[in-house]
């Protein structure tokens, strides 16, 4: 594989034979990384029911939630321990590394026992596992970007990295189709009770082609250069961390782009999902379908956004995408509603939900670690149902010691107030009773009033779901497409990989990982279903005013300038 180490302007070529090979050697090994990753984010209910069932089914939600994320979490450490070894040791021993430690901890999720077999002792070991996938998670995406940067021709950079770019929404593409056939041929029932380990199982297979084909690849040309002249770096996290020159540097990458780049990405493509199921009612497999089909339509723009980045530059595009999605997200996510539950729209619309509480009764119910007894108040339980119901409410504060009311349309309901059983395990039998009349009132009021159980298929506009869901692939393609070329070009080569992965795992760990959650979270307190679009709508908007008032293009830059 040949190398380019001056920027030349020679006239664009079509890809040779060893650039393709070059391309796919790095990507096929990012695409099954993230095929690993999402079939947790995919499985995250089933995943709630095997091993987090000892708690209250909203708690076990979250928990699942927090257990992807952990994943995330941990993704910055991954990039210190990964991204040391590869600026030390090099660029194509740290993949193998990473693949095999992702790969093997896949496999085992397989077989791992559930809550029901061993107890608690299964969702430590799942969050166990979670953790070493992150970690490799840390070491994978520095490496593959670097790698393919240093031998694309200077003025395609933005085009072959950009290949790179598509590995998590294919990876994410064949999750779906995956759980998608498995739920076909074995049914619901049992692909919930055993069926979802298959698709874990079977990644062994896509491990042993992805070492045999990481093992075919070769150095990249700019690391062999330093190494033979002896400059590799010998600290380079001190010499990222420790020179304020570089760290400022890192610090814009990580506010000024990637930051926003990752919210914008997982709200598009995770965030949106689980809106369409857990909030619209949509049935979890139609939802699937629909997203498989905006994930083909928009995974060549990360392409042709490379592509352009090549010629008019990284940061307009960038820049553009993280504007754009905080000025559209929360109409784009109410013509979502209307489009995939229409008559859940009409009953917001004619029928405003609305708790009326002393605020001092109300606890934040976006806590992860409580059980159905912690929410005991009338106004914890009236939220707690509702929230469980995906059903969108409205908080009136009332005065001290005044008694709850949920009203639905001109519908009110007084809700009972929890008593401990003996002990205080569970509510005792009277408050059993009384809060199952209670929910069963307020279920009746929503029917009576137009809120619908589950979405109608009949009247779901299921091309304008697609529309939508690739205006949102849109987005990410923007902000996604160019930026494996930004970030290598920000970077000198001796310790590009630990630079450039720091910030993008902190930003897709932390900022972007922790997005699920904490919308989650905001819209179980607030009661307002669209309420946790904040949360990506703030950060995208801080970054986009970070990077157009401090970062500066890179197009066009010579990285091989400061070896």
């Amino acid at each position: 594989m040949s190398a380019h180490p001056t920027p030349d302007r020679a006239p664009r070529t079509p890809m040779a034979r060893e650039d393709i090979q070059l391309v796919f050697a790095s990507s096929f090994g990012t695409v099954y990384e993230w095929y690993d990753f999402y079939l947790y984010g995919a499985l995250a209910p089933i995943i709630a029911a095997q091993f987090f069932s000892g708690l209250d089914p909203s708690a076990g939600f979250i928990f699942a939630l927090l257990a992807f994320a952990a994943g995330f979490i941990v993704r910055p450490f991954g990039a210190l321990v990964f991204g040391r070894l590869g600026d030390m040791i090099g660029r194509k021993y740290t993949f193998l590394i990473t693949i095999l430690l992702m790969g093997l901890s896949t496999c085992v999720v397989g077989v791992l026992p559930s809550y029901a077999d061993i107890g608690l002792a299964a969702p430590v070991m799942l969050i166990a596992l979670r953790l070493l996938q992150g970690l490799a998670m840390g070491g994978e995406y520095g490496g593959a970007a670097t790698y393919v940067a240093e031998h694309a021709p200077p003025d395609r950079r933005g085009f072959y990295t950009s290949w790179i770019q598509t590995t998590a929404s294919l990876g994410l593409f064949m999750a779906l189709v995956v759980i998608l056939l498995l739920r076909q041929v074995l049914g619901d029932a049992a692909f919930a009770d055993w069926g979802w380990r298959i698709p874990f199982l079977l990644s062994i297979v896509l491990l042993a082609v992805s070492v045999w084909v990481r093992l075919s690849m070769n150095e990249s040309p700019a690391f062999q250069r330093l190494r033979e002249t002896g400059r590799t770096s010998k600290a380079p996290i001190r010499e990222s961390f420790g020179n304020w020159r570089n760290l400022r540097v890192v610090l814009l990458a990580l506010f000024g782009l990637v930051a926003g780049q990752a919210v914008v990405w997982y709200t598009g493509q995770f965030y949106a999902l689980f809106f369409l199921t857990g909030v619209l009612r949509v049935e979890p497999s139609t939802a699937q379908w629909l997203m498989v089909a905006a994930l083909a339509i928009g995974t060549p723009f990360f392409v042709f956004f490379g592509a352009l980045a090549d010629r008019i530059g990284r940061k307009p595009i960038i820049m553009a995408g993280l504007a754009l999605a905080a000025a559209g997200y929360f109409p784009m996510f109410e013509a979502l509603t209307v489009a995939a539950n229409p008559a859940l729209a009409e009953a917001q619309a004619n029928a405003r939900i609305v708790v009326a509480a002393d605020p001092a009764t109300c606890s934040f119910q976006g806590s992860p670690i409580a059980r159905e007894v912690d929410f005991a108040s009338p106004c914890d339980l009236a939220k707690r149902f509702l929230t469980e119901q995906g059903a969108s409410y409205d908080n009136r504060a009332l005065p001290r010691g005044a008694a709850t009311v949920v009203r639905v349309g001109s519908t009110e309901i007084t809700p009972p107030r929890g008593g401990l059983a003996a002990g205080g395990h569970g509510f005792d039998d009277r408050s059993v009773r009384a809060i199952a009349a209670f929910r069963a009132e307020v279920r009746q009021a929503l029917l009576a009033a137009g809120y619908p159980e589950r979405a109608d298929p009949a009247r779901m506009d299921k091309v304008g779901i697609v529309v939508i869901l690739s205006a949102f692939m849109l987005l990410v393609t923007m902000v996604y497409g160019p930026i494996a070329a930004m970030l290598v070009e920000m970077f000198p080569t001796r310790i590009r990989y630990t630079s450039m992965s720091l910030p993008y795992h902190i930003g897709n760990g932390w900022f972007g990982g922790l997005m699920p959650s904490i919308a989650f979270a905001i819209v179980a307190h607030s009661g307002n279903m669209y309420d946790g679009l904040w949360y990506p709508v703030l950060i995208a908007a801080g970054s986009c005013a970070i990077g157009l008032l401090l970062v500066r293009e890179t197009r066009g830059r010579d990285i091989y300038a400061q070896d």
